[in-house]
């Protein structure tokens, strides 16, 4: 297993590399004058050309990536062409709330999933099953935007049951973790160092909430992410409903599952004793593949619903033509992507013990 992480932690060099070059270069042909832009219409053309100097715009392409390599493998991503704040840093703040939002939206759609794709194998071929799949059909054609905007108008708006848009209700105080766990340390100790993590981690809404055992502020945070959470979700419930119906009624024909039929188990262990566990091995991939997407894919939601994650970031960005914080942007949805699917691959053996990497 360590051989089989050594190569594949080694195969992700060239995929990060041929990213890298891609989004850099496709940057690079969006019409716009990133220098133009930031300086506004009335910037005089010498103004223009020290900003374009200043930031290295001028600078031929392969020159351009390669100093950005250099700086990514010296842990720097650069600075923002807008704000002139570090790139890690913006990415940092932002990084939070898009990962709370991608874990709401995956916790709804495997919970939505999976009980669908369950009670739709168990009766199968009967109404139930047909209108399971029906609705799985019509939650994977349903575009992300127009249910949040459905959403938004019903619960947020009509009946005032959710907040329609935003992390947190204006008035509701959460502390942060940093004043919560690193007050009166001094400067300079061993606890002031955790600063950074603490206000990493202070992004958090949910955890922070939690930590600091304010329930009002941790009520408020759950009830903002309910209806992004169902949006972004809808398709990867669908999806995974058809997948665990199929990979369940396919299990559910296995001799071994007839054989503990025929001893006289009841149906309830052998389909959450027997046959789950085996089904779970497509499922597993298939919500894996979705995570890195609702990562990536947050974008329209983010927008919908106010929400101050990654997403809207890129959005205004790519507008602005900041090129560091889209690059970096990208690098760590990607990053976290291919993880994600190391880690899909290496749960396989754990489930299925006739799985053995490296051998």
């Amino acid at each position: 297993m360590t051989r089989y992480i050594a190569q594949r932690l080694v195969l992700l060099i060239p995929v990060l590399l041929g990213i890298l070059v891609i989004t850099f270069s496709m940057l690079r042909l969006i019409p716009g004058d990133p220098a133009r832009i930031m300086l506004g219409e009335h910037a005089t053309e010498e103004s223009i050309a020290r900003f374009r100097e200043a930031m290295g715009l001028n600078d031929p392409i392969h020159v351009q990536f390669w100093r950005y390599l250099t700086n990514i493998l010296h842990g720097d991503l650069g600075r923002a062409i807008r704000t002139n704040e570090k790139v890690t840093v913006e990415l940092m703040q932002r990084l939070p709330a898009t990962i709370e939002l991608t874990f709401g939206a995956m916790f709804l759609a495997c919970l939505i999933g999976i009980i669908a794709g369950i009670i739709s194998a168990y009766y199968h071929n009967t109404a139930i099953d047909l209108g399971t799949m029906v609705g799985a059909l019509v939650g994977v054609s349903m575009p992300v935007f127009w249910l949040g905007l459905i959403l938004m108008y019903i619960f947020g708006f009509k009946l005032k049951w959710l907040p329609p848009s935003g992390r947190l209700t204006v008035g509701v105080e959460l502390q942060s973790l940093t004043d919560f766990f690193l007050a009166g340390a001094a400067e300079g100790t061993w606890l002031f160092k955790l600063k950074p993590l603490t206000d990493f981690l202070s992004n958090f809404y949910i955890l922070t909430a939690v930590l600091t055992g304010n329930g009002k502020a941790l009520w408020d945070a759950l009830k903002h992410l309910i209806l992004p959470s169902l949006a972004l979700g809808s398709i990867p419930a669908a999806i995974i409903a058809r997948m665990t119906r199929s990979s369940l009624l396919e299990v559910l024909g296995e001799d071994y599952i007839r054989t503990a039929r025929a001893k006289g188990l009841s149906e309830r262990v052998v389909l959450f004793g027997h046959a789950m566990k085996n089904a779970f091995l497509p499922i597993i991939t298939v919500v894996g593949l979705q995570f890195g997407s609702l990562l990536g894919g947050a974008i329209l939601t983010e927008t919908i619903f106010s929400w101050p994650g990654m997403g809207r970031l890129v959005v205004d960005r790519i507008l602005a033509r900041d090129y560091p914080v889209v690059q970096g942007a990208v690098l760590v949805i990607a990053l976290i992507f291919v993880f994600v699917n190391l880690l899909v691959d290496i749960s396989y053996a754990y489930l299925d013990p006739r799985i053995r990497y490296g051998s």
